[in-house]
């Protein structure tokens, strides 16, 4: 029988997963695979999907560009502006395998480039500036190129996405074949939004990559906001909007990390009203400031990024999500039998509180 969207609806769907290593221990990506199949009841088989970090070290000064193309002209399009505005290395198609329950596949892509320093300089950036010049090309392709989209632009990382249950989306990219020192995972119940392609999750930026269960009631809010400051959604989901917040205030305002999840999750005002009077200000600093940045609705994400990996649920935990440790290991997922079924024996494991960021740094130990 033929699968319909929106026939159930799942209020708790969705499933997500992480898992990284402090030290930057490589990790099968077995592992990611086994922790969200797990939670196969979680999706309707819509979209799956898997970041990655640390799977290109031959390339990791490059920024790898993960591509989705709906047809031979998209892609010749796509290569034409890349060759104008980039220096490629290396370029081709990402390994799979036939997998019976992955169909209508786009083409499918990678390249391994650096922005070219006289197109910079053209767009008014200095050398210093390539992180801003690739979200603009980003932006340009999925607004200007029909039928062709950016799935990651990172360095030493990429996403793995397709419409079906996450295990066999894991099967279908051979991620059996990769180790990375973190791995994001997501299965999907779309709600509101279509199942496609492009709108699985995770949504990417640069290196900065986004899982998320839930509903953004904010979204229009969000989005207006964002487009002031050149961003473009474009997927047809709520998600890419919570990637490009973290990327601009994180790269562009370049605020510390507990701030922007502030201005994203911000405590209630009746509970900055209780805190010390140093630490009310700089709250209600953020939350008049970034007053747009505000994500309300039910939601549990991931973040994946260059220094660790972040796990943030709504203010009054409408969405489940558990955290555990063991060694230099962090898990995080929205079952504890999803961290269990890859590591049974933990030396902690707890349920955040609503607004409560569990955030694990590279070379450090985990803070919540």
């Amino acid at each position: 029988m033929q699968r319909r969207e929106g026939e159930i609806r799942i209020p708790s769907g969705c499933a997500i997963a992480g898992i990284m290593n402090r030290k930057k221990k490589l990790i099968p990506g077995t592992e990611i695979i086994k922790s969200i199949a797990l939670m196969h009841e979680r999706s309707n088989g819509l979209g799956g999907g898997f970041a990655a970090y640390g799977i290109y070290p031959e390339y990791r000064d490059l920024y790898a560009m993960h591509m989705f193309y709906d047809n031979e002209k998209a892609k010749d399009d796509v290569e034409c502006f890349f060759n104008e505005y980039f220096d490629i290395e290396s370029a081709g198609r990402i390994p799979t395998r036939k997998v019976r329950a992955i169909t209508e596949a786009p083409v499918i892509r990678r390249y391994f480039m650096t922005p070219r320093k006289d197109r910079m300089l053209e767009s008014g950036l200095g050398e210093d500036e390539e992180d801003e010049f690739v979200v603009r090309c980003v932006m340009r392709i999925n607004s200007c190129f029909k039928g062709a989209f950016v799935v990651s632009s990172g360095k030493n990382m990429g996403v793995f996405k397709a419409v079906g249950y996450p295990g066999d989306v894991g099967e279908f990219y051979m991620l059996d074949t990769y180790k990375a020192y973190i791995w994001t995972a997501h299965g999907r119940f779309p709600t509101n939004t279509p199942g496609w392609w492009g709108g699985a999750h995770p949504f990417a930026l640069l290196d900065l990559s986004v899982v998320h269960n839930g509903e953004i009631s904010s979204y229009d809010t969000n989005r207006r906001w964002l487009e002031m400051f050149g961003y473009r959604c474009n997927l047809q989901t709520d998600t890419e909007a919570i990637a490009y917040m973290f990327d601009l205030l994180l790269r562009r305002y370049k605020l510390p990390m507990n701030a922007a999840i502030a201005a994203i999750a911000p405590p209630f005002w009746a509970e900055i009203e209780m805190m010390g009077k140093e630490k009310q200000e700089l709250i209600k600093a953020i939350r008049i400031v970034y007053s747009s940045a505000l994500v309300n609705g039910p939601f549990s994400i991931i973040v994946g990024c260059r220094d660790g990996m972040i796990a943030l649920n709504d203010r009054i935990k409408l969405r489940p999500l558990v955290a555990a440790t063991k060694g230099d290991f962090v898990y995080v997922a929205s079952e504890e039998a999803a961290v269990r079924v890859v590591c049974p024996s933990l030396d902690r494991i707890w349920a955040p509180r609503g607004g409560e960021p569990v955030v694990a740094l590279l070379g450090e130990v985990e803070r919540t």
